[in-house]
């Protein structure tokens, strides 16, 4: 059984306790589904879970391991931490086998959100005010290399009980990403060369200092264990992921 579904994070939150409608979701419901999984036979889970279980960002230069401690921020990255930790005693006491997936921001054709957007201004010819953005570093991963994954931790026997981080083995700075995500679209990236330091002193003066870590800070995965134990690479290159999302988009 491959489990994606959840609640995932949401920017203007109507519930009077966000945090306890993640965990409603995202937890009990995880936990439920296992247990009757169990109870159905099923031999193994692969549960989707997210790279906010360890944390919001890392230093320049270091990177999430699976076996690093976890660190979650928001509620979201919280209950995809608790669900993590239902499955494993779950694993425990029933025998059935759980693997963990933590993907970084997954992106392909029909792409919602924050990459989206990016790729409609793009499309656009919108100057956007990143070109400095060069020294950052961000993991991404193509659904398809994402599904790549999951389809191998289903049978392969050394998956069983583990944790693995995933991405398509290929960091870019926020630039770069845009630079590339043009070339895919054939609009050649407007980037505007605002130093970085004025653009954090905007995000805070306009109170969204999370949106300039989105875009200016660094998320890095190491997914040396995921080669390593299961002889995984990613089938899809990041300019090939690219190409898919510009397809997808003007189609």
């Amino acid at each position: 059984m491959v489990h994606c579904a959840s609640r995932v994070h949401i920017m203007k939150d109507p519930s009077a306790n966000p945090l306890e409608e993640f965990r409603r979701v995202n937890v009990q419901g995880t936990a439920n589904l296992a247990r009757q999984a169990a109870v159905a036979g099923v031999r193994r889970l692969v549960f989707v879970s997210s790279v906010k279980v360890n944390g919001e960002q890392t230093a320049q230069g270091s990177t999430f391991t699976a076996d690093d401690a976890c660190a979650p921020e928001d509620p979201y990255g919280i209950s995809k931490h608790e669900a993590e930790q239902a499955l494993r005693q779950i694993a425990a006491e029933t025998g059935m086998e759980v693997v963990i997936i933590r993907p970084p921001l997954v992106y392909g054709p029909g792409v919602k959100a924050n990459f989206a957007a990016m790729v409609r201004w793009l499309a656009r010819g919108v100057p956007l005010p990143l070109g400095a953005v060069t020294h950052n570093r961000r993991s991404l991963v193509a659904l398809d290399n994402l599904v790549d994954l999951i389809t191998l931790c289903l049978t392969h026997p050394a998956a069983a009980n583990q944790t693995f981080m995933v991405s398509d083995g290929e960091d870019l700075s926020t630039a770069d990403m845009l630079r590339r995500m043009g070339n895919a679209l054939g609009r050649p990236a407007r980037l505007l060369p605002v130093p970085v330091g004025v653009l954090k002193l905007g995000a805070q003066l306009v109170g969204k200092p999370d949106v300039f870590q989105r875009l200016c800070g660094s998320l890095q995965v190491d997914i040396a264990k995921t080669r390593e134990l299961l002889g995984w690479q990613p089938p899809v290159s990041v300019d090939e992921g690219f190409r898919r999302v510009a397809q997808g988009f003007r189609a």
